[in-house]
């Protein structure tokens, strides 16, 4: 394993933003693994070495940007590290009405690059709203930057995506937990 992934994976583990055990996740499946990036986003010196790693692959997958979008809440603190160490603009969509919008004045000008920065994508439902944000709004998706991929790599997306880590941990329905899985205390620690 690349040196940098064990200290992508020390930073997750120390600051308990992933976890071993028995997990029933918010799909109602169960999985011995739990990840919730908010916790490795309290400890400001985890967020600058993420955001540091995070740009520097950016930069060498050659993707140029003068903007950060990042989708409300997960990916306010990552986006907002990743526009400061590119010294880009920094923006963000939050939810209303349960869609994503950019809301407070924020617009793009027309063919502004803009580099989607989201925590962890499962399915990808937030960056694909972003991506439609950027495209309504006139402006030039050019890439997308993650702390971790937890499709490991079998989400697409129509733009370039990047992630530090990418991660697939298995997941049971409550009728097929295995044995092992199954002996060890059930926590719901939700997202």
């Amino acid at each position: 394993m690349d040196p940098r992934q064990d200290e992508i994976l020390d930073i997750f583990k120390r600051t308990r933003a992933l976890l071993q055990g028995h997990f029933v996740l918010r799909s109602g499946l169960h999985s011995g693994h739990y990840f919730q990036c908010a916790q490795v986003c309290q400890h400001m010196d985890a967020v600058e070495r993420l955001g540091e790693l995070l740009v520097e692959k950016v930069r060498a997958a050659g993707l140029n940007f003068t903007t950060v979008l990042a989708p409300g809440m997960g990916g306010l603190v990552i986006g907002q590290e990743v526009a400061r160490r590119a010294k880009a603009r920094y923006i963000f969509a939050e939810k209303e009405n349960n869609l994503l919008v950019m809301r407070r004045g924020f617009t793009l000008q027309p063919g502004e690059p803009v580099l989607i920065v989201e925590d962890v994508v499962t399915r990808g439902g937030r960056v694909l709203e972003c991506l439609e944000i950027v495209r309504k709004a006139g402006g030039k998706a050019v890439g997308i930057a993650m702390l971790v991929d937890r499709s490991a790599g079998t989400t697409r997306f129509e733009v370039p995506a990047i992630s530090l880590l990418e991660l697939s941990f298995p997941t049971y329905p409550a009728d097929a937990v295995p044995a092992d899985l199954a002996r060890l205390p059930v926590e719901k620690p939700g997202s």
